[in-house]
């Protein structure tokens, strides 16, 4: 399980220019069945997605594909967790 920090960088002013693109990746991600959680990190510091069933290296590919990234709207810090109790709802992140 991952959990990618997208914080706001120097060229935020340039975030509503790339986010119809910003959505479409999220998007494409939700539909690969990578991010599992998306979210905005308050009170309005960028945002974060929760990942899983996916490898480091695939997922830092993935980031760095997102125009938030490209454009350094955002800048990405990925986070990997090997979950030892969940709830039994979230069990599938212990994958």
């Amino acid at each position: 399980m991952y959990i990618a920090l997208l914080r706001f960088s120097a060229n935020k002013a340039a975030a509503a220019e790339h986010m119809p693109a910003h959505q479409d990746w999220i998007r494409q991600g939700v539909e690969d069945g990578v991010f599992v959680l998306v979210g905005t990190i308050q009170p309005g510091l960028g945002g974060t997605v929760i990942a899983t069933g996916t490898t480091p290296e695939d997922l830092e590919a993935r980031v760095a594909k997102d125009p938030f990234v490209i454009h350094d709207v955002v800048t990405a810090e990925i986070l990997q967790i090997a979950p030892n109790q969940t709830d039994p709802r979230l069990a599938f992140l212990k994958d």
